[in-house]
């Protein structure tokens, strides 16, 4: 359950952030049966992807690092799966933002290619 509501507030922290940068929040928590996006939003004309770590410690590395290869994957596949329901044709850029001891890292473009 802690890991729940820090992984919120992690996500709430994320979202003032971009908000903050100018992008406007389309979606949060998107569920569909391949997975789950945390941030869906748009900076300009390009629709972006976001995934948030959160971390009160770096005792098991940043959170960024855990955004493995087949976590990445399943972001794709969730990613598509919205593009097509809602009918999207803008550029996609998938970033991450990781939030280790209350230090924000936002990493643009940090995977995958989409079009």
């Amino acid at each position: 359950m802690e890991k729940i509501i820090s992984g919120k507030a992690g996500e709430e922290q994320a979202c003032n952030y971009i908000k903050k940068k100018g992008y406007k929040i389309l979606e949060r928590n998107y569920r569909c049966l391949f997975g789950e996006i945390d941030i869906i939003a748009k900076d300009k004309n390009t629709l972006v992807i976001i995934e948030v770590k959160y971390r009160k410690t770096n005792k098991f590395g940043k959170g960024y690092e855990a955004v493995n290869y087949t976590k990445q994957q399943k972001i794709i596949k969730t990613a598509q799966n919205y593009i097509n329901e809602e009918n999207l044709k803008l550029p996609v850029r998938f970033d991450v933002i990781s939030i280790d001891n209350e230090e924000v890292t936002h990493i643009e473009n940090a995977f995958g290619v989409y079009n």
